[in-house]
C-alpha cells in the first residue's frame, strides 16, 4: 500500500523572491508536485515568486481555482474541488507544496484545503513567511510598534470601522477594492494623515504611500494593498 503524500503550505512572501525562506526554497526543491493560485486570466502570481528563487523545471505545475466570492457556498465547492485535485497527487504519494503568498498563517486559503484534507487524515504542515505587513512596514522604514507596550491590530480593510479605535497601531490587509470606504473611514476617525499604505509590496509594480491624506482616493490601488495606521 502506497503512503500518503504530505500536503505541505509554503509561504513565498509579499513579492520579492528574495524574502523566500531557506526553508521555503528546501521544500520545494524537493516536492515533485507544485500547486499554486491561478487567476481567470491565467495569473500565477504565486508561482513567479517561488520560480525567481527556485528551478522548478521539471516538477508538476498544478494551478488551483478560487474565485474572489464572498458567497460561502460558492467558496465551499472552489475548496472541495481544489482539495480532491490535490487528493489524486497525494494519494499517489506524492508530496504536494501549495505556494501561498505572504504568511501562510494569515489569511490564506491553504488553511481551508487543510482543514478538508486533515479531517480525510491527510498529513500537512505549514511552512512560516514574511507576511505582506512586517514587509510594508520594512518598506516604509518604520516600526509597527513602539518597543513593547503597544498593541497591534491585524484586520482586513472590510473590518476598518470596527478597529480604528482600538488602542495601539492597526494593520489593514487587502483594502484595495474598498479603499475609498476606507479612507473615508480613516477620515472620520482622525486617523487619515497618520496611516501609510504600500500596494504590491516587492513587485515590480510596487507603490510606496507615506501619507494617505496626499492619496486620491478615486486613484486604484489594486488587490494587494496594505495600509499602516500608527498612533
Amino acid at each position: 500500500m502506497v503512503e500518503h503524500g504530505i500536503l505541505y503550505g509554503v509561504s513565498v512572501g509579499p513579492g520579492d523572491p528574495e524574502l523566500m525562506t531557506l526553508q521555503a526554497v528546501r521544500r520545494l526543491q524537493c516536492c515533485p508536485v507544485i500547486a499554486a493560485p491561478q487567476t481567470k486570466s491565467g495569473q500565477m502570481l504565486a508561482l513567479e515568486i517561488a520560480q525567481g528563487a527556485v528551478d522548478l523545471t521539471g516538477k508538476t505545475i498544478v494551478p488551483l481555482h478560487f474565485p474572489m466570492s464572498r458567497n460561502p457556498d460558492v467558496l465551499q465547492e472552489a475548496h472541495a474541488a481544489a482539495a480532491d485535485k490535490l487528493r489524486e497527487y497525494l494519494d499517489a504519494g506524492q508530496d504536494v507544496a501549495m505556494l501561498n503568498l505572504g504568511d501562510v498563517s494569515v489569511y490564506a486559503t491553504f488553511g481551508y484545503l487543510q482543514e478538508i484534507l486533515q479531517a480525510q487524515g491527510y498529513t500537512t504542515a505549514m511552512l512560516a513567511g514574511v507576511p505582506s505587513f512586517c514587509a510594508s512596514a520594512a518598506r516604509l522604514n518604520q516600526s509597527l510598534t513602539a518597543g513593547m507596550n503597544e498593541t497591534l491590530t491585524i484586520a482586513p480593510g472590510t473590518a476598518a470601522e470596527e478597529v480604528l479605535d482600538l488602542p495601539g497601531s492597526k494593520i489593514l490587509m487587502k483594502t484595495g477594492r474598498q479603499l475609498p470606504k476606507t479612507l473615508e473611514a480613516l477620515a472620520a476617525h482622525g486617523k487619515l494623515s497618520h496611516s501609510a499604505m504600500v500596494c504590491n509590496c516587492g513587485l515590480p509594480n510596487e507603490e510606496v504611500w507615506p501619507d494617505l491624506s496626499r492619496y486620491d482616493a478615486e486613484r486604484p490601488a489594486g488587490y494587494f494593498a496594505t495600509i499602516l495606521v500608527k498612533e
